[in-house]
């Protein structure tokens, strides 16, 4: 155990010595730590995280953000037994609610955790979405990440909401978003069924594929060789609801360029989850 604490005292001696230098700035700072790491003092993940810190400070709310078009959400005239699989199959634990008139207007955050608790004792007859509803935090997208943490400390929050200049939903952070740009990705027991599941283009069976509609038509087309023009649609999602001439509802199928397009997930705003099948 002195052995043990005799290499403690040396290490920070040795990097106390290290530092000695007084940097005048993040840079100097910077370059010091990184000597101390090609001398031993410091190892390679503690440099990657002291440098990580050092640069959160620079870093915008917005690069790092789940862009509106990729939120999990639920209107707040939803009926339970429509969203109930949503939170059971996406395994998150909290959820915007919109308002159903339509607008970007979050009127709260629901906790799977709460929903759960209250569906053990409740009956679903009696159920009220807003009556599970807790304030949103809102951020604006140029937020300093520094900053970021900091909030989330301050309101006991793992969520919020980021806004443009005009007040407008352009996405949501959370705070193991935040502190991956610190200590790196954050694994869970969801993480690889989640990437697997998030993959824009994924072979289910031969010929069968599950698409995300936000795929770009370029790796669709690529994928497929299929030639759909992305003149005017930057997805296959835009492809596919002009194809309808309407935004299209789950379970509709169309036929288009020798596929057939099945929707697998769709909300008041947009097409969300396609089964692409080959025609033989």
């Amino acid at each position: 155990m002195n052995e043990d604490r005799g290499r403690d005292v040396s290490w920070w001696g040795r990097l106390t010595a290290a530092l000695s230098g007084e940097p005048q700035n993040r840079n100097d700072l910077l370059e010091l730590i990184q000597s101390a790491s090609e001398r031993g003092i410091v190892d390679a993940e503690a440099l990657s995280i002291i440098e990580s810190t050092l640069q959160v400070s620079e870093r915008l709310v917005r690069e790092i953000m789940v862009p509106r078009a990729q939120m999990v959400s639920i209107r707040d005239d939803e009926p339970l037994q429509d969203f109930l699989p949503l939170l059971l199959e996406t395994a998150h634990s909290r959820f915007p609610v919109l308002a159903d008139d339509d607008s970007d207007e979050v009127v709260g955050i629901l906790f799977a955790k709460d929903l759960l608790r209250r569906l053990l004792v409740d009956h679903q007859d009696k159920f009220q979405l807003k009556d599970y509803l807790r304030p949103a935090l809102y951020v604006p997208e140029t937020m300093h990440l520094d900053r970021l943490i900091r909030e989330f400390r301050v309101k006991q929050s793992h969520m919020a909401i980021v806004v443009n200049e005009y007040g407008g939903v352009v996405g949501l952070v959370t705070l193991e978003d935040a502190l991956e740009q610190i200590i790196g990705d954050i694994a869970d027991e969801h993480d690889q069924q989640d990437e697997e599941e998030d993959a824009l283009i994924r072979e289910i069976s031969p010929g069968e594929f599950i698409v995300q509609a936000i795929t770009p038509l370029d790796e669709f087309n690529e994928c497929f060789e299929t030639h759909f023009s992305n003149h005017d649609f930057d997805t296959i999602g835009g492809i596919i609801t002009n194809a309808f001439e309407r935004l299209p509802l789950r379970d509709e199928s169309i036929q288009l360029g020798g596929l057939n397009f099945l929707v697998l997930a769709a909300d008041s705003r947009m097409l969300r989850q396609l089964k692409v099948s080959v025609l033989s």
